[in-house]
């Protein structure tokens, strides 16, 4: 087995000056997006200068050698990430990205300046776009992940799946005699992986996302598991539900839990939530001009869809279309809207209504201008899919935010301790962000 040096010549020289030079060498096939040996590969390539290498540098040797076919050189040829958003190259804290979809909690944190040295997502197309934006492709079932392959991190971060526990999920769910919560064998259990791997590498934090429901869900039980567990491993637990309406267009609760080793924090903290901002959003300001017709629906769609609304205004139930206001903000978009838009329709003059575009999805989401959805081998279908399933990137971005400050203020409080610095007065004049107000010692 070569060392680090010789190795890393070898892939500069085989592969390429870019990254997508790189991309076409270690994937030539469909297949190889399920398996792990591009996720060793690209893992090993961001990780040269935080130490987390070495975790990668086995599985990436043994995917080389099998499918690339030629000698070793003896000379280097650095690379560059031609991607809209590559590593860092001197970061202030790591973390780690499970259940990561396309990456809306890595933007928040790698705008922060946190260095991802591990990521997990078992979509494959979904992996498409992760990478084409980051230059890195997760690794697969992370219940298939030995905790103890992951390297080292500050934070760990994951929205694990919503639809055990969503109200539209629990509902179909409950229609077709399944079950739902904890109960269902392939993703309500999936909570007990990040508790593993929580247990097995001990983060100073974490932050976890899901519905709005699972607070609710079987009469509040199953959260209380959820924090239970959480505290039990050792984390003093806030949570609060957060509305999107507030920093993008869209209705959108989602319930944001966030977790303090005890290792590393005094259990007498006080951990407060970002205020939402004042501004009011509105759904105009996202939509796209000279949008194609394909957008909008026919008329068989559109006369499904109101007499379908029609049937069960009858029956009185809530259920229908949701024509905006373009002066407001949408309902929720939800994994379902590739099948017929319904629940967000765009209004025009002389015609039937539209679907969202995918770029006016990514624009819902509070995605950056600068994220990659075209030509990356993605279909319409599923960037829908894609972004349904996402985090609001600014309510990420705002909790994110509040929990580096709040770490950072905590640790320099714990140095001024030690260099005899005790007061709560000379505490607020040694420092003067205002986040140190949510620290109580």
């Amino acid at each position: 087995m070569p060392g680090f040096k010789k190795f890393n010549r070898y892939l500069c020289t085989l592969m390429g000056k870019k990254y997508s030079d790189i991309r076409k060498k270690i994937i030539q096939t469909e297949s190889q997006w399920g398996e792990d040996g591009p996720a060793f590969v690209t893992h090993y390539l961001q990780s040269q200068k935080n130490g987390a290498a070495k975790y990668y540098k086995k599985g990436a040797e043994v995917y080389i050698k099998n499918i690339i076919q030629e000698p070793e050189f003896n000379y280097s040829i650095p690379f560059t990430y031609d991607v809209p958003f590559p590593p860092p190259k001197n970061s202030d804290f790591k973390f780690i990205d499970l259940f990561a979809g396309i990456g809306g909690f890595r933007i928040a944190f790698q705008e922060l300046n946190g260095k991802c040295v591990f990521s997990s997502e078992w979509n494959k197309y979904a992996k498409k776009t992760y990478d084409a934006n980051f230059g890195e492709v997760p690794f697969g079932d992370i219940t298939q992940t030995d905790e103890k392959k992951i390297p080292d991190h500050d934070i760990l971060v994951g929205g694990f799946p919503c639809q055990p526990f969503s109200i539209a999920g629990v509902s179909k769910k409950k229609s077709l005699g399944k079950k739902h919560g904890f109960l269902d064998e392939t993703q309500g259990t999936l909570f007990f992986d990040i508790a593993r791997i929580i247990k097995g590498k001990k983060p100073k934090a974490f932050l976890l996302e899901n519905v709005k429901n699972l607070k609710s869900h079987d009469k509040g039980n199953t959260f209380k598991v959820i924090e239970k567990t959480l505290k039990k491993l050792g984390y003093i637990v806030f949570s609060q539900i957060l509305d999107a309406k507030h920093y993008v267009p869209q209705h959108r609760e989602r319930i944001f839990i966030v977790g303090f080793n005890k290792e590393y924090f005094s259990e007498s903290i006080v951990f407060n939530f970002p205020e939402p901002p004042e501004e009011k959003q509105q759904i105009k300001n996202i939509l796209q001009r000279n949008v194609d017709e394909k957008y909008t629906l026919t008329d068989n769609l559109w006369e499904y869809l109101q007499r379908y609304a029609k049937k069960h205004r009858e029956a009185g139930n809530g259920f229908g279309f949701g024509l905006v206001d373009k002066n407001s903000v949408s309902r929720t978009l939800s994994a379902r809207y590739y099948k017929d838009g319904s629940e967000i329709l765009i209004p025009q003059n002389g015609k039937n209504p539209r679907r969202l575009t995918p770029e006016e999805c990514k624009r819902l989401m509070g995605f950056p201008a600068e994220f990659k959805i075209k030509d990356i081998g993605v279909s319409d279908t599923q960037l829908y899919r894609q972004f349904g399933n996402s985090v609001a990137v600014p309510v990420v971005r705002a909790v994110a935010q509040k929990m580096i400050d709040f770490i950072s203020v905590y640790e320099k409080e714990r140095i001024s301790k030690v260099n005899g610095i005790n007061s709560s007065k000379d505490l607020k004049s040694h420092f003067s962000r205002k986040v140190e107000e949510d620290v109580l010692i």
